[in-house]
C-alpha cells in the first residue's frame, strides 16, 4: 500500500505521521514545493520509527510527482490559508489553481488512485479536483465531516463529562457555518443525547462546532492541524484496510437528498473502492431545510469557480 500526501505543512505532515505511526501504508510519500521541506519532515518521521516501533517508510520529495507513481491513495492538503485583505474569491482562485495542478500531476502518475481533498474552501476544492481528475465521484472526496463531527463529539464529551469514545454523531452539508449537525442522530453509548443534555447547552455546542475552525484561528493565529491531519488519516485507513466505516464525507450528490450536482458532506460507507455507498437519512422538515440552505451556499461558491473557469 502506497499513500501520497501532497503538502508538507502542518496538516499534511500530521497526516503522514499518523499514517506511519499506525502502519496504515508500507510507504508514505510527502510532496511539497518548498525545497527540502518534505524531505526534512519525512526524515524526521522515519527517524522516530525505532522509538514508536513502526515499519512504514516515509519519503519526502520536492515537486517530483514521478516519485508518487502508483499510489493507491492520495491526500491533497496543499493550498494557501486566507490572509488579511484576501477575499473569498481570491482564495478560491488561488487554491483552485493549486489543487487542479496537483490533481493533474497525481492522475498522470497514479491514474487509479483514490483522492482525498483537505484543501480549503473544502467543498469547492473537492469539486475542482473531481472535474480535473475525470475520475468517478466514488474516487474523489473531501475530508470535513470527520473533523466537524470530532469537534462536536469532543465538545459534548466535555459538557457531559464522559468519554468521547462513547459518542456517535452525524453531520451533513458544507464545511463551515452552514453545516447541519443532527442531534436526532447523536447518541452517547446508545442513549439519545437529547436525554442527557439541556437544549440550550446542546444548541451552544452546535454553534461552537460550526465555528470550530475560526475559534482555533483566533487562539493560534493559524488553522488547526492535529485534528484535520488525523481525520484525513482515518479516511485513508478506512479505504486501505477496507473497513467499511460509516463517515460523513464530502462527495458529489447525484439525486441523493433531492440534490443534484452539489458537493456536500453526507454519511457514506468507505472501503477499498472509495465511497462504496451513500447513505440517505430520513430527515425531518427542519433538517431538510437546513440542508437546502447549506446546498445553496455551496452552489454559490461552486459558481464562483465556474465563472473563473469560464473567463480563462
Amino acid at each position: 500500500m502506497k499513500v501520497t500526501v501532497v503538502g508538507a505543512g502542518n496538516v499534511g505532515a500530521t497526516c503522514a505521521d499518523v499514517l506511519a505511526y499506525r502502519e496504515i501504508a508500507n510507504e508514505v510519500v510527502l510532496v511539497d514545493i518548498k525545497e527540502g521541506f518534505a524531505e526534512g519532515k519525512a526524515l524526521d518521521i522515519w527517524q522516530k520509527s525505532p522509538i514508536n516501533l513502526y515499519d512504514t517508510r516515509t519519503v519526502g520529495v520536492t515537486n517530483d510527482y514521478s516519485r508518487t507513481a502508483n499510489s493507491d491513495i492520495v491526500v491533497i492538503t496543499s493550498g494557501l490559508p486566507r490572509k488579511p485583505g484576501m477575499t473569498r474569491d481570491d482564495l478560491i482562485s488561488t487554491n483552485a489553481g493549486i489543487v487542479q495542478s496537483v490533481t493533474e500531476s497525481i492522475v498522470k502518475h497514479s491514474p487509479e488512485a483514490i483522492i482525498i481533498v483537505v484543501s480549503n474552501p473544502l467543498d469547492v476544492m473537492t469539486y475542482a479536483a473531481h472535474i480535473t481528475s475525470k475520475l468517478p465521484r466514488t474516487k474523489v472526496m473531501g475530508m470535513a465531516g470527520i473533523l466537524d463531527t470530532a469537534r462536536y463529539r469532543a465538545f459534548l464529551a466535555e459538557a457531559l463529562n464522559v468519554s468521547p469514545k462513547d459518542i456517535q454523531a452525524v453531520l451533513l452539508g458544507g464545511h463551515g457555518d452552514t453545516m447541519v449537525p443532527l442531534p436526532r442522530y447523536t447518541t452517547v453509548a446508545g442513549i439519545p443525547v437529547t436525554e442527557l443534555i439541556e437544549e440550550e447547552t446542546l444548541n451552544a455546542i452546535i454553534e461552537r462546532t460550526k465555528n470550530g475552525g475560526g475559534e482555533l484561528v483566533k487562539l493560534m493565529g493559524t488553522s488547526a492541524w492535529y485534528a484535520p491531519g488525523s481525520a484525513a488519516a482515518q479516511m485513508v485507513e478506512a479505504i486501505a484496510r477496507d473497513q467499511k466505516r460509516i463517515f460523513p464525507v464530502c462527495v458529489k450528490l447525484e439525486g441523493e437528498y433531492g440534490i443534484e450536482g452539489t458537493y456536500l458532506g453526507v454519511p457514506v460507507i468507505l472501503g477499498k473502492n472509495g465511497v462504496e455507498k451513500i447513505i440517505e437519512l430520513q430527515l425531518n422538515d427542519e433538517e431538510m431545510e437546513l440542508l437546502r440552505i447549506s446546498d445553496n451556499h455551496v452552489r454559490e461558491v461552486m459558481a464562483v469557480l465556474d465563472n473563473m473557469t469560464a473567463k480563462v
